[in-house]
């Protein structure tokens, strides 16, 4: 009989529409990160990664939904520096954001070390580690199904809502994986705008750590444009190529 209320509950449906879009969009970052890192590693061992990063992110994010009361005590202040309390989940905000600009950096040092002409770079690069990048990806995965989670309790009151648009955004996430990894691989400079994306989200992070709200809209809006600039330039290289 209760979910026969929800079902019938046009609130319900319209919270699920908009909770399962603000996931969808919270998990770009997500698979733009799996994509990055997987896209080191063969092409075997990368559908693996992708997989099991994809599955974590997902895993962790019901967990979270189960212990809501674990999460909400994550706000409160553990420690104080200089008069400025951080609760649990502002440190590890700022620890995954600090982490996503530092492996961000580090990409993008080496897509420019390797652009430039280093033989073994992108050797190393193919047989990277396959425990390192999952390592990374549980890392990063934590970070973001937080993030992720925390958003679903403040829009939602029923949990029932909450699973089923993270169960909806996995899937998306795990269909758009694949075209989404391998259009990074194949443009490089795709490649370069994700991660520049990446270490705007990382400065997010790190700034709602800081209790520093800057809005994701403007974020989104800033690489769409910068994104769609690029789909430009990609349709005209390709027209003169054609021409040429």
């Amino acid at each position: 009989m209760y979910l026969l209320d929800l079902a019938t509950d046009f609130n319900v449906w319209a919270a699920l529409v908009t909770l399962t879009a603000l996931e969808i969009v919270l998990g770009i970052d997500n698979v733009i990160f799996i994509s990055i890192l997987v896209s080191r590693l063969e092409r075997t061992r990368s559908l693996w990664a992708r997989r099991i990063g994809l599955a974590l992110a997902f895993l962790f994010r019901i967990l979270m939904l189960g212990g809501l009361t674990f999460l909400s005590g994550l706000r409160e202040p553990v420690i104080t520096i200089a008069d400025l309390e951080f609760s649990w989940r502002d440190l590890i905000l700022i620890g995954g954001g600090l982490f996503l600009i530092s492996k961000a950096t580090h990409e993008i040092h080496g897509e420019i070390e390797t652009r430039g002409g280093e033989p073994g770079a992108m050797v190393a690069a193919a047989h990277a580690a396959l425990w390192v990048v999952i390592a990374q990806l549980i890392a990063v995965d934590l970070v973001f199904s937080l993030d992720s989670i925390i958003t679903a309790i403040g829009m939602a009151q029923d949990i029932e809502v909450m699973v089923a648009a993270i169960v909806i955004a996995m899937l998306v996430m795990y269909v758009a994986s694949g075209p989404v990894s391998r259009f990074i691989v194949a443009y490089p400079t795709v490649k370069m705008l994700a991660l520049a994306f990446l270490l705007l989200i990382g400065m997010t992070l790190v700034a709602d750590g800081f209790d520093f709200y800057i809005p994701r809209g403007y974020i989104y809006f800033a690489m769409a444009f910068a994104a769609a600039v690029e789909v430009f330039n990609i349709l005209a290289r390709r027209r003169r190529r054609r021409t040429g």
